[in-house]
């Protein structure tokens, strides 16, 4: 069974389910119907739950599995974002295949703490609101405390170890020839879809005139109550006492399809709104935090990230 010719290993809220969405349309590529397989980061899959977790591979066989009904003309892909984080997936991907594409994608770390924060919360792996107090949870967390029930990978919730980027990448570079690898930029991907995509498939080495629709996929929302949304989960789930008993009553009455229709309308009309203006103050603070590493990646790149992120306007 054949591996995988490229890996998209980051980073989350940067465009990664839309690049998967828009190569699984593209007749070369092959990608599974399961996005974040997780198989090369397993320190951060040991605590996954969920029916989920139940289709994700747990031997080598179960994985190359996933890739089988590909056709010997398509080029093979994964795509998981917590490759780019975890400390082990860049050499178990270069031991199963040394000669294979990454690609990388990465934004702004001030906006993407904001914008992951709002993923986690909707993920119902984080409990805390507020950004910036979330953030001052990551002392306690390192050392295994304040960790939501639901928080399948408590690493995730280290939010400042998200973005040291240079760190992340030489991980790769130790395995890999540069050349092997290609760091694109969130903000082009935003600005000018179709180049950056165009860039994408010579990497990998399909027909780049193949017309590609674009795809807004994964959007950011704001959970308006934690407590209610991971209320209806449990509902839904059938977790816990009123869960259960919900569920007993009403899982022979209404089919799974119409449960799931009923989920999806209550988040939107209810639970989820849109995404509230950046706390201006906080933005700041975290620009100045991590405005070194944007410099080091600035370097590592050759391109000016201070400029384009607005790191230049700090004074």
């Amino acid at each position: 069974m054949r591996a995988p010719d490229f890996f998209i290993v980051g980073q989350y809220k940067s465009g990664t389910t839309a690049l998967y969405e828009m190569l699984r349309a593209h007749p070369q590529v092959f990608m599974p119907d399961l996005k974040e397989i997780w198989f090369h980061s397993p320190e951060l899959r040991t605590r996954a739950i969920g029916r989920a977790s139940n289709r994700r591979p747990e031997t080598l066989e179960q994985y190359l599995s996933l890739f089988a009904a590909a056709t010997p003309q398509q080029r093979i892909g994964e795509a998981t974002p917590s490759y780019l984080i975890s400390h082990e997936a860049a050499r178990s991907i270069a031991e199963l295949r040394p000669d294979a594409r990454i690609i990388a994608i990465l934004r702004d770390p001030a906006t993407f703490l904001q914008s992951f924060h709002l993923q986690a919360v909707q993920n119902r792996i984080e409990t805390e609101k507020d950004l910036r107090k979330a953030l001052a949870l990551e002392p306690a967390r390192r050392e295994g405390k304040s960790i939501p029930p639901h928080a399948a990978r408590p690493l995730e919730l280290l939010y400042s170890d998200h973005v040291r980027y240079v760190e992340q990448l030489r991980r790769y570079d130790a395995v890999f020839p540069r050349e092997q690898m290609l760091v694109l930029i969130y903000e082009d991907f935003r600005r000018d879809n179709e180049a950056t995509m165009r860039t994408l498939l010579r990497f990998i080495g399909v027909d780049e005139s193949q017309p590609i629709p674009s795809v807004e996929a994964n959007p950011t929302v704001r959970v308006r109550s934690p407590r209610l949304h991971r209320m209806l989960w449990s509902v839904y789930l059938g977790r816990g006492r009123t869960g259960s008993a919900v569920q007993r009553v009403v899982k022979p009455l209404v089919p799974k399809r119409l449960r799931g229709k009923a989920l999806k309308a209550t988040q939107t009309h209810l639970i989820y709104g849109s995404p509230r203006s950046a706390d201006a103050e906080l933005m700041l603070e975290l620009r100045r935090r991590f405005k070194g590493e944007v410099e080091a990646l600035s370097d590592y790149l050759d391109r000016d990230l201070i400029t384009l992120w607005g790191y230049d306007e700090l004074g």
